[in-house]
């Protein structure tokens, strides 16, 4: 079977030289198990998804460790919370550096866990969905960020991304990329195996066919403001249970929400975010879209499209080892636009006190007037803005003028 390497290896590799454990976190079947047997063959490996060695840990988690022949890698250690306390430890009375390295798809929960009993002594990373640079055999790990530096590097390294609806429509799963595997089946056995039996053994929920039915809702609302009322209406569920469930969606690294940028973080918490899918693939599944050129012309075309592109950027930045949780945004503001509406940027990047505007356009040929809601951000932030950028389908990089810039994709 055909292997990608992942930019996070490298990266992982170093972290693994200086903590004493380590915790790669991502969804289900995004390959970090993979990740982790091709770039530390000799550890041991132990999964808590064999029921056999679950129950050796919960019936006695000491004995269970004194076993355990270090280095060792600990996969989907969620199942298993029992044995970070004997981590911790063991992390106690050595100086010795990665010995352990942990894998869960429990986002949230595995950072409670680790951060509980393993503060200061671990390194915590996310792997997500193949990027379009692993795929097309990228020699380029810097995370996505519009600078006259950034565009120069990234200039040398620039490969053709063919058929980039295709790939829409496949998503980032490793499976559909390294194996002849049939897209449908593949999808309907992970929303079967790996999303409702985790999240069903998480929590109290019973009903899988109301949990499907959310999911569809969900995923036909990829890339729009998050509306729990509307959602909960399609799904036949309550506001409080639909939100309950998108935060296990969000837990489980299925979703991401981008957060509006408000200058106060209190009202910033409180604001409406936009819902987003990791992979596009899922979310195209979800929403019964047949090809690749039926997907490009749908009426959800556009937000599938920024889907991808916002999840793109994110890979850029969790894949250099960097949390982008607290450095992305969006933005809506009182402003209006020519039909009345609030205006919105699509993406807002921080970087050293320094906003990155970028907006996100299917279409191949960008406007000036794409931007125009760039110009409201210095009064409304008081915080300098750096270059803007359109992200779109053109076939090369275009100034626009001497603050904007249009790029295609391949520049992600």
């Amino acid at each position: 079977m055909a292997y990608f390497d992942r930019a996070l290896s490298s990266v992982l590799a170093e972290r693994v030289k200086q903590a004493k454990c380590v915790l790669v976190t991502g969804a289900r079947q995004v390959g970090k198990s993979t990740m982790l047997t091709k770039t530390f063959p000799d550890y041991e490996r132990v999964s808590f998804d064999d029921m056999m060695v679950l129950t050796a840990v919960r019936g006695d988690a000491q004995l269970f460790f004194k076993n355990l022949r270090l280095p060792v890698v600990l996969d989907e250690v969620q199942e298993a919370p029992e044995i970070f306390r004997n981590i911790k430890i063991a992390c106690d009375s050595s100086d010795e550096r990665g010995r352990f390295i942990m894998t869960g798809s429990q986002v949230f929960e595995l950072m409670r866990l680790s951060g509980e009993s393993l503060a200061g002594r671990i390194s915590i990373m996310e792997l997500l969905g193949l990027s379009m640079r692993e795929l097309c055999l990228v020699d380029f790990n810097e995370p996505f960020l519009p600078t006259e530096d950034y565009i120069s590097h990234r200039d040398g390294k620039i490969k053709p991304y063919e058929d980039v609806w295709q790939r829409i429509f496949l998503g980032g799963f490793p499976e559909l990329s390294v194996a002849n595997r049939d897209r449908n089946d593949f999808f309907s056995s992970y929303v079967r195996t790996y999303i409702q039996r985790d999240i069903l053994s998480f929590t109290k929920i019973r009903d899988a066919i109301a949990f499907n039915k959310f999911l569809v809702a969900a995923a036909a609302r990829t890339g729009q403001l998050l509306n729990f009322s509307s959602l909960a209406e399609d799904a036949g569920i309550s506001v409080m249970t639909a939100k309950e469930w998108v935060g296990l969606l969000e837990r489980s690294g299925i979703v991401f929400l981008l957060q509006p940028y408000h200058s106060n973080a209190i009202k910033r918490a409180i604001k409406t975010p936009k819902l987003y899918f990791f992979d596009t693939g899922l979310a195209a599944y979800l929403t019964r879209w047949s090809s690749s050129d039926v997907l490009a012309s749908s009426y959800i075309a556009g937000n599938i499209f920024e889907t991808f592109v916002i999840s793109e950027i994110i890979k850029s930045y969790a894949n250099a080892g960097k949390d982008y949780k607290f450095g992305l945004y969006f933005y809506r503001g009182r402003d209006k636009d020519r039909s009345g509406g609030e205006v919105e940027i699509d993406l807002l990047i921080e970087e050293d006190n320094i906003f990155y505007p970028i907006e996100i356009k299917k279409s191949a040929t960008p406007r000036k007037e794409m931007a125009s809601a760039f110009e409201v951000l210095k009064k409304e932030t008081g915080k300098s803005v750096g270059l803007g950028a359109i992200l779109c389908q053109c076939d090369r990089k275009i100034y626009l003028s001497d603050d904007l810039i249009a790029l295609p994709l391949e520049y992600v």
